[in-house]
């Protein structure tokens, strides 16, 4: 059934605003008065910047329901008193972020977002929480609170939800509108429920009461979670970074951390990204500086290129560009969806005109031109690398065109960063990126800021997320130096079952897990990843396939001819006319000896054989393992 729209019960005069999001029409306009964009703290990138766009969803397939013994009934049942917490996802990646804190009969969760695929995932769209625990506990899920927009943090909802019986949800303003936005794709799905809250806002979910704080991240409306408990507060702080001067946190940031200084915390989790990096992150002032004097200085055509996540460096862009008087295309899928939030959100400050469509861009001298485009990453598809291959229906680079990169590179993507680069030298143009010029800083903290952030909520346990195993351990050191207890430390592991017991005073970790298996998103089908699925594909990846295709006699059961091979991305037929002659000897003695040994009868047997010999005989030869397909036909 459809969640009914409900108003949630705060303590404070400002009530959230429940909005169930209808999915058949478009996201709807601002409905509270038009915010300022620059009372809220300016942030830097997002790493986590998806890598393709997210292919139309005609319906995903997956079972919600649980059927004879449960898969967490090994983990014993939470004590009265004492408090869990879980991380379903994003202790041991970049993304995935899914987090639940467990009392009494109350379970909140923390984000729900995607981890997008990697190469040892070949096919596969997104990697999701496993969600297994929530759907055997759904019972007790009394709201799910986002912190803030980004895909790792939203992009499962369409996908879990409805296996958890479509709790609501908690999120600001700017954040609700993604998630419309996101859920627009999948219009057969049942109406969310959305409830706008604010920064400072309280209310309360089953046995716990949750409070808001803002915080600097990348994109509007980003946002930290306090869950009351009778031992001190639990803060999670999501993605986050301090607005600073040379160092110094601003005003903005003294006073919202005020907040601490007087309450009992008693436990932390907080973002652990770029801990590994030492001191303050690179001031936005200092980017935005930069960013503005390359689109005023610069004499002919701009294209920059950004992560579309980058929602407020991307307004500051289009206003700059307005203020110097360039016209604006915004070219990419994605960034032309951000681009329509902020319009309804009210945070675009341009004129309409300001923005033009591609096909008009004739119409402009070449340093009236700024264009906005995906594609920092390398991928190939995207609108920086149709303009890198000469692709792009209508853009051809000259020596006048100047490239602006205001993004890092992502682990993993180097080398398809570099052949970008290249191909764009290649044609002239002059670049302008990072490592050259601080044209980018990171959505998230370093090693510095956080220890500022600790020191402010002075936490009593400690649990780092959102990063790799080895990140985590970092944070982990950055607070035994600020003289927490080893102790109070847990460095988790999705799934893991962590609680606070005997009234507060000691954090566990019980040797029992949550269901781990890694869940996907392949096509239109979600379930767990099969391992022999992808060791296939990856095989075909790095070494091709190979068929073998017999003919047998259904009268005489005898092997009509040799048997036919074909291979695909394993070697070129025609420069391995030996190798294909000794497989072909092969393959026939191998059909013929199965044959006299009544293999006729036997068939999966044969195809069994056929397929171990061949790849052991072609392992021997070419010191690769391409996936042998064999096939017979009876006739």
């Amino acid at each position: 059934m459809t969640p009914q729209t409900t108003k949630p019960n705060t303590d404070t005069a400002s009530q959230p605003v429940a909005v169930p999001v209808t999915t058949q029409a478009s996201v709807p306009t601002d409905t509270r008065p038009p915010q300022k964009r620059y009372d809220r703290p300016r942030a830097g990138g997002n790493r986590n910047n998806s890598r393709r766009n997210s292919r139309p969803t005609v319906g995903p397939r997956f079972d919600t329901t649980v059927t004879g013994k449960r898969e967490t009934d090994h983990i014993p049942p939470l004590k009265d008193g004492d408090i869990r917490v879980i991380h379903l996802g994003g202790v041991e990646e970049i993304g995935r972020n899914m987090s639940l804190v467990e009392y009494k009969d109350t379970i909140i969760i923390v984000d729900c977002g995607v981890q997008f695929t990697e190469t040892t995932t070949p096919g596969i769209d997104f990697i999701l929480p496993n969600t297994r625990y929530l759907e055997e506990h759904k019972h007790k899920i009394k709201g799910v609170v986002i912190t803030h927009g980004h895909l790792d943090h939203i992009g499962a909802i369409p996908y879990i939800m409805p296996r958890i019986d479509n709790p609501q949800i908690y999120a600001r303003f700017f954040t609700s509108l993604m998630i419309k936005k996101r859920q627009e794709e999948f219009p057969h799905l049942q109406p969310l429920t959305i409830n706008v809250i604010e920064k400072g806002d309280t209310l309360t979910l089953g046995d716990l009461k949750v409070r808001f704080f803002g915080v600097t991240h990348a994109i509007p409306d980003s946002m930290g979670i306090i869950i009351e408990t009778p031992y001190g507060d639990i803060v999670h702080t999501g993605d986050l970074r301090l607005d600073h001067d040379n160092g110094i946190p601003t005003d903005d940031e003294f006073e919202r951390y005020k907040f601490f200084e007087d309450r009992k915390t008693l436990l932390l989790m907080t973002d652990s990204t770029n801990c590994e990096n030492p001191g303050f992150s690179i001031s936005d002032r200092v980017v935005y500086k930069n960013i503005e004097n390359v689109i005023s200085e610069t004499p002919g055509r701009l294209i920059v290129s950004t992560f579309a996540s980058q929602v407020e460096r991307m307004l500051f862009m289009l206003e700059t560009a307005e203020r110097f008087g360039k016209k604006v295309v915004v070219e990419g899928r994605s960034m032309k969806t951000n681009v329509e939030v902020a319009k309804l959100a009210n945070m675009l400050k341009i004129r309409p005109e300001t923005l033009i469509g591609i096909e008009d861009m004739q119409r402009y001298p070449e340093n009236k031109l700024v264009v906005l485009a995906t594609g920092a990453q390398g991928e190939e598809f995207a609108a920086l690398g149709r303009i890198a291959n000469k692709t792009h229906k209508f853009i051809r680079l000259t020596p006048r065109d100047t490239i602006l990169m205001s993004s890092s590179v992502i682990p993993g993507n180097e080398r398809a960063v570099q052949n970008l680069k290249d191909k764009l030298s290649r044609q002239g143009a002059h670049l302008i990126h990072y490592k050259t010029s601080d044209v980018h800083s990171s959505g998230h903290a370093n090693a510095d800021e956080l220890a500022w952030i600790h020191r402010k909520v002075h936490p009593k346990f400690f649990i780092p997320v959102h990063g790799y195993h080895y990140m985590l351990r970092v944070h982990a050191d950055i607070e035994r130096k600020l003289g927490m207890p080893e102790e109070n430390i847990v460095i988790p592991d999705n799934g893991m079952v962590i609680e606070i017991q005997d009234e507060g005073n000691k954090i566990v970790k019980l040797k029992e897990t949550a269901p781990g298996d890694m869940i996907v998103v392949d096509g239109t089908s979600v379930g767990k990843l099969q391992d022999v699925v992808m060791r296939d594909r990856q095989m075909l990846a790095e070494d091709g396939m190979f068929v073998v295709i017999g003919v047998i006699d259904s009268h005489t059961q005898t092997l009509k001819k040799s048997p036919d091979l074909i291979s695909r991305g394993f070697v070129y037929l025609k420069e391995s006319q030996d190798l294909l002659y000794q497989t072909r000897l092969l393959t026939k003695k191998v059909i013929e000896d199965s044959l006299a040994r009544g293999g006729y009868t036997n068939l999966d047997q044969m195809k069994q054989d056929l397929a171990e010999s061949t790849t052991k005989f072609l392992l021997q030869k070419t010191a690769k393992r391409p996936v042998i397909i064999p096939v017979i036909i009876t006739v």
